[in-house]
């Protein structure tokens, strides 16, 4: 029974933020007849004095949602599209030193690859050009993304990518699990290994004192170490293969201090050929979309704490 004699305790507002998501910009760089193409999709977070606003709508220190959504779009002119890390760096720098409510600016941005189309001299002669440098398709491997928050003293830059399918068709195995009534599973001494990376690295620049990273170089370097240990791995477990493409990294890449992964099994269950009379010598498969193992885990260099949270679903 509620006790009505007593007062009601106090509500307070907790941690909030403001801003404009998926701002979808593409950036044109025009080098006489080649193109170049910086396809991004910006969101943009803000938190500061807002205790106003939510108590008595006062909109005082409130910059328009509208407004972060034109900055987006200005910047993209004024200073270009260099990188999606430098880019989400210009937004949440102005933010927060043009705005004084505003104390913390985080920017999230997915970045989709294109790739110039190579055209065959034959067709070129027919549309009356010798060499076509504005044509393009949009890859379709992994899409880029990077989150970018500064407070006014102290950068944080967290990149990856998602949804980038690998697979090796061998030098796998999973065997010596614990088995129990409900395990049916059979040991596997030649599988096939497939999964869908999502990852994230989070890079130890955070002082403008400091000298800023190549944040494409570092991001192609990333990629190639992260793929030659998947590939060059000879994998008793998928936790093995994960750990090994993080270490790779944090080895490889002095700049990074943290990587952590999301890794769904893509199963692949040889398919039973037998009532047909014929023997499945590890050649067809079912693939499996559903349920899958998913293994997750965080590769650190010694001596660091984490930061990327573990829940990667909104990062």
């Amino acid at each position: 029974m509620t006790d009505l004699s007593r007062p009601a305790r106090p509500v307070i507002l907790g941690q909030n933020q403001y801003g404009k998501a998926e701002n979808r910009v593409v950036k044109i760089t025009r080098d006489g007849d080649t193109h170049h193409i910086k396809d991004l999709n910006v969101s943009v977070a803000l938190s500061g004095d807002m205790d106003d606003v939510h108590y008595s709508g006062s909109n005082a220190n409130v910059l328009p949602t509208d407004t972060t959504k034109n900055t987006v779009y200005a910047f993209a002119k004024e200073h270009g599209i260099e990188s999606a890390e430098q880019f989400g760096i210009h937004l949440a720098r102005h933010f927060v030193t043009s705005q004084e409510p505003i104390k913390t600016a985080r920017i999230r941005i997915e970045e989709y690859t294109w790739e110039r189309i190579a055209t065959s001299d034959a067709n070129s002669k027919f549309i009356g050009s010798d060499e076509v440098n504005h044509s393009f398709v949009r890859k379709g491997q992994e899409t880029r993304v990077t989150q970018i928050t500064y407070d006014g003293e102290n950068w944080e830059v967290i990149s990856g990518l998602k949804d980038l399918t690998v697979m090796n068709s061998t030098n796998s195995e999973f065997w010596g699990y614990v088995k129990d009534k409900y395990t049916t599973l059979k040991e596997a001494y030649d599988r096939i290994l497939a999964t869908e990376v999502s990852g994230r690295w989070r890079f130890n620049w955070t002082d403008d004192d400091e000298r800023m990273p190549n944040w494409e170089k570092s991001y192609e370097q990333v990629r190639k170490h992260m793929l030659q240990a998947f590939a060059e791995t000879y994998s008793l477990s998928l936790q093995q293969t994960l750990y090994q493409m993080g270490a790779r990294i944090i080895n490889h890449r002095s700049e990074i201090d943290e990587v952590r992964f999301s890794l769904p099994n893509k199963h692949h269950f040889l398919v039973d050929l037998e009532p047909f009379g014929l023997k499945n010598d590890n050649e067809v498969y079912f693939a499996a979309d559903r349920p899958y193992g998913l293994i997750e885990a965080t590769i650190l260099r010694d001596g660091c704490e984490p930061h990327i949270p573990v829940d990667l679903t909104n990062l």
